[in-house]
């Protein structure tokens, strides 16, 4: 990129617990103000409050996450039990905004109790309905009674009948088939469920003590594998929700710099034209800097996704003269200066640069792009520039 500059940028942890606190409690615009005093006192350059500050943002934080994990797993049970028809008692979500660590961590805690005892209550709920819909099927059962007491040893004397041991049997692998059922996830998915239940039928129709416990057995096997399925498909919606979180977070990164950018060089007498949210979400837009001092100049910037920010100086018209072109060396040498205390300004919302790559002033010609002088005028100084400026004139 020829008469410009190119750096790298990055953003202070500060900055990137405070977005992401914002996002999570759900507000548009500001830092969460345990992130905001991090940043105040490296404005100031007070380290020890930065550093205070800083790890009472990295806790908070942390518990925030923890919440929001809480808050899923209850919606998701809710939506369990509604599928159940169940009444199993669950916590009300917690909104988190306004609560300290302490007491959120304490919440989560007491969250965790009660989200377990639900979570076994829909498991044995679950184990119930099937095991009640399939032995209340006419003639259940009846083949394994038939076995027990088709045969019957010698009775001693006060031992039980054939039909009382016939019924003991029966009761025992009803009792042995909920135990199997009720480890059950309640959230496995319909088709596993079936496939479960299609098991436990065959000790329904099971005719001898043999094939109870074969029945049994791949009751327990499918319940292993609908189980596993299920730990599966939770892992890869939390890999989901990490990856959308992650790019929900990139963006609101980019969008703070972005921001923080465009206020800087307007505090310091730029127009910036075009708007930098044409580069958010990949764009390929850019933004045009211009003063009304210089009627035959612009700097065109972008910042992309690797986290660079590229700037280059252009004319708006071709130099025709000797004079021209030292008026481009005194416009590049002051769009420069402009630079690095745009950079000492962003240092201060967070926002550090390292200089990757720069051409002096005067290297090279500079380039001619008619098109931005002309975008400039016809779109004029944006609404959300006017209403930053009349914010920064009270």
């Amino acid at each position: 990129m020829s008469s410009g500059v190119e750096a790298d940028i990055a953003l202070d942890a500060a900055v990137v617990l405070s977005l992401g606190m914002n996002r999570a409690l759900g507000r548009t615009a500001g830092l969460a103000g345990r992130g905001a005093e991090a940043l105040a006192a490296l404005a100031a350059g007070r380290a020890e409050a930065r550093a205070a500050a800083l790890a009472e943002a990295e806790s908070y934080d942390q518990a925030l996450r923890q919440v929001l994990d809480r808050n899923a797993r209850i919606e998701a049970l809710a939506e369990t039990r509604a599928g159940l028809g169940a009444e199993v008692a669950l916590p009300a979500p917690l909104r988190p905004d306004g609560l300290a660590a302490e007491e959120l961590l304490s919440w989560c805690a007491a969250a965790d109790e009660a989200l377990d005892r639900a979570e076994r209550a829909l498991s044995e709920r679950l184990a119930a309905s099937v095991a009640a819909e399939i032995f209340a099927a006419p003639g259940a059962v009846e083949g394994l009674r038939a076995d027990v007491g088709a045969a019957p040893p010698p009775r001693a004397e006060g031992a039980a009948t054939s039909d009382e041991t016939s019924e003991e049997t029966y009761d025992e692998a009803y009792r042995t088939l909920e135990r199997v059922l009720a480890r059950l996830l309640p959230d496995v998915a319909e088709e596993d469920r079936r496939t479960v239940a299609e098991a436990a039928r065959l000790l329904a129709a099971a005719s001898s003590l043999e094939d109870a416990e074969g029945a049994l057995t791949e009751v327990r096997l499918r319940v292993q594998a609908a189980n596993r399925r299920t730990e599966e498909l939770r892992a890869e919606q939390r890999r989901r929700a990490a990856e959308r979180d992650a790019a929900e977070q990139a963006e609101a990164e980019r969008r703070y710099v972005l921001g923080s950018i465009t206020s800087a060089f307007e505090e310091m007498g730029y127009e910036v034209q075009g708007g930098f949210e044409t580069l958010t979400a990949g764009g390929d837009g850019e933004v045009v800097l211009s003063r009304g001092s210089w009627p035959d100049h612009s700097v065109r910037m972008r910042v992309d996704d690797d986290a660079r920010l590229r700037a280059s100086m252009v004319r708006t018209r071709p130099a025709r003269s000797e004079d021209d072109r030292r008026v481009d060396v005194e416009r590049e040498r002051e769009w420069c200066e402009a630079f690095e205390a745009a950079r000492t300004r962003l240092e201060g919302a967070g926002i550090r640069s390292r200089v990757t790559w720069r051409l002096d002033p005067g290297v090279r010609e500079l380039p001619v792009n008619d098109g931005s002088r002309r975008a400039a005028r016809q779109t004029g100084t944006r609404p959300g520039q006017r209403e930053r400026r009349r914010e920064r004139e009270k």
